[in-house]
């Protein structure tokens, strides 16, 4: 973009035209020598001019004419959408013939290399005009709209089809669950007392395995080290030039209000601007949204993807969709009301430097800046710090795969191009594609970084939120499933039986605890006994056991997580997990019932809820 390191004659230019002044040139030079980033994209980093007039002169600085696109619009029949990845990571569109019948090119990136190849591949005819790098984005996502959709929805189906959600339930696992249906109520039939309590039992092992094996979780993580610690020392060794160009995706749907605190974040974030690739995810048409970004007057780091609608209307295929567009070695996802810790970029390439290299995913720890609102804020928080502080890091520990967190995942991108990315159809995207990183042979870390979110304040919208998670469990479980004996080749013993425990006893505990309650309330209120017989005491004494320790092992956690954490002011609300996970059986079900009925339903989550966002925008200058 311009001249290489340590000369000025594009700087002069811009200083001769009036548009910065020697001072400004001054520092950008400065900061090219540490970043080791183009003059032109420090310029553009720095808000020192618009967007606009840096590309123009840019134009007049090769002596080439300048077109803007959205109103000269290039010749589609010129397109071609095999090159959609060259053309977005080298900023160019074919524009039009020119007299000679060559083509002429649309430069953002008007670089001699760039026009050197071109002219071998399309022949000396070829000819060059300078334009926005905005106006290339945005007519590339007009002109290549049909493949980057079609592939952003199937391209996981087309490379692996077995790993795809888009089939719910396949004909094996329709046939398996009628087989086992009948031979339960054959069972029932024939021997009523033995089959209700054997099938008692059989819950009751699951019940407990889950959450024993969560007790093990915290137990491993509190004793032992088993996340990547970057210290403040070991990043500060990091110099500005190491780093890479990093891609952050940022999914939104219709929220508008919370953008201004999101592009805050990001800008507070430690790292060169200049390296920085934003993409605002945003649905093509959520005008509301699209329009507040164009007015926050954003500085090139950040760039508008507008995904076209399409079914499923998801954040994996709107994530794929816009990863076309990423020019970063690494990348990761932040949803729209994230603060991510300044340093996390940093500690993360730090954290990958220290891990082996099938290391493709690093976690960032999440929790919550609202934690105290109410009480569904402070169970909220209680659990994730169980989640990210505990059982995640001690998943990987044991070589279990990992569900990871749905935001604030940091991959080497072109691991995460190899995978196909995101299953479009799965409505938890984060945990199938930690399972797929783990049956790669591939490792996940979790980083001693946290990323703070808005804790849900309402419990309508957390049931939706939840019950869309505990769906997309299912659905994890159902794909990975369908072919056990593999997966247990890939997984080895401990990695298949803690999935069956921790992907699988998340939504089956949920979905067995109404009927243990049940039983147990309906001996201990009216007196009445579930079984017959002898079965009957065993029954309501196996249930009690369960209920006590299940409870007993999260209460115990959740404690963990109040020291862990210094959050000593949680710890009374740990006594009233039942009441919390009373509301995660009543998500569990609603989720089930979408599974069957609309697997593939997006359960959209309000955020800007709470009464820290109304106080945070006051707080943020436009």
């Amino acid at each position: 973009m311009t001249q290489p390191l340590g000369k000025l004659p594009f700087g002069q230019f811009l200083v001769d035209n009036g548009h910065l002044t020697a001072g400004q040139v001054e520092a950008a030079l400065d900061l090219q020598k540490s970043w080791k980033s183009r003059l032109g994209d420090i310029i553009l980093s720095r808000r020192w001019m618009k967007s606009v007039v840096f590309y123009r002169e840019l134009a007049r600085f090769h002596g080439l004419s300048f077109v803007d696109l959205m109103q000269e619009t290039p010749d589609a029949t010129l397109f071609d959408p095999a090159e959609i990845d060259v053309y977005a990571t080298r900023s160019f569109l074919p524009w039009r013939r020119n007299e000679a019948g060559g083509i002429a090119f649309a430069l953002a990136d008007p670089s001699p290399e760039l026009m050197a190849d071109l002219r071998r591949r399309h022949g000396p005819q070829t000819s060059f005009v300078g334009t926005g790098r905005f106006d290339t984005v945005w007519r590339l996502q007009e002109f290549g709209q049909k493949t980057l959709s079609d592939d952003a929805l199937h391209a996981l189906y087309r490379l692996n089809p077995q790993h795809s959600g888009r089939v719910v339930f396949t004909t094996r696992q329709i046939v398996f669950l009628y087989l086992v249906a009948a031979i339960l109520f054959s069972a029932f039939c024939l021997w009523p007392e033995t089959t209700f309590f054997v099938t008692n039992l059989i819950a009751a092992l699951i019940f407990f395995a889950s959450f024993a094996l969560k007790f093990a979780l915290s137990c491993v993580a509190s004793r032992r080290d088993v996340d990547v610690k970057v210290s403040d020392a070991e990043f500060a060794t990091l110099k500005d030039e190491d780093f890479p160009v990093y891609t952050i995706l940022v999914p939104m749907y219709k929220e508008p209000d919370v953008l201004p605190i999101l592009v805050n974040a990001l800008r507070n974030l430690d790292y060169p601007l200049s390296k920085l690739d934003v993409k605002l995810v945003l649905e093509e048409d959520d005008h509301e949204t699209i329009d507040a970004a164009k007015k926050l007057a954003l500085e090139s780091t950040f760039e508008i993807i507008r995904v076209p609608p399409s079914q499923p209307r998801t954040k994996p295929k709107a994530c794929n969709y816009a990863l076309r567009f990423a020019r970063g070695e690494f990348l990761t996802i932040y949803d729209a009301e994230d603060k991510p810790e300044p340093s996390q970029l940093k500690k993360v390439l730090m954290a990958f430097r220290k891990m082996p290299a099938n290391t493709v995913c690093i976690q960032a720890r999440l929790n919550y800046y609202n934690a105290t609102e109410n009480w569904l804020t402070r169970m909220f928080t209680l659990e994730y710090t169980s989640w990210f502080d505990l059982y995640l890091p001690a998943l990987e520990f044991l070589r279990i795969p990992i569900p990871l967190g749905g935001t604030s995942n940091h991959f080497r991108i072109d691991a995460l191009r190899s995978l196909k990315a995101w299953d479009p159809y799965n409505v938890t995207e984060d945990a199938d594609l930690g399972v797929r990183i783990t049956q790669r042979g591939w490792k996940v870390a979790v980083v001693n970084s946290t990323t703070y979110e808005e804790a849900n304040v309402s419990i309508p919208n957390w049931i939706r939120q939840r019950s869309r998670w505990l769906k997309g469990y299912m659905q994890t479980y159902l794909v990975h499933m369908r072919h056990p004996i593999d997966f247990y080749r890939k997984t080895g013993g401990v990695g298949f039986w803690g999935f069956q425990f921790f992907i699988g006893g998340t939504f089956m505990t949920a979905l067995l605890a109404p009927f243990f309650w049940a039983i147990l309330l309906l001996y201990t209120v009216l007196g009445i006994k579930i079984g017959i017989g002898a079965f009957s005491g065993r029954i309501i004494l196996l249930n009690s056991i369960n209920l006590l320790l299940g409870n007993g092992f999260l209460i115990y956690t959740y404690l963990l997580c109040c020291f862990k954490r210094r959050y000593q002011h949680l710890a009374p609300y740990a006594l009233t997990v039942p009441f919390y996970w009373a509301l995660q059986s009543i998500a569990v079900y609603k989720g089930l019932i979408q599974l069957i009925t609309k697997p593939f339903y997006w359960e959209k989550t309000q955020h800007g809820l709470s009464k820290h966002t109304a106080s945070e925008l006051e707080g943020i200058s436009p």
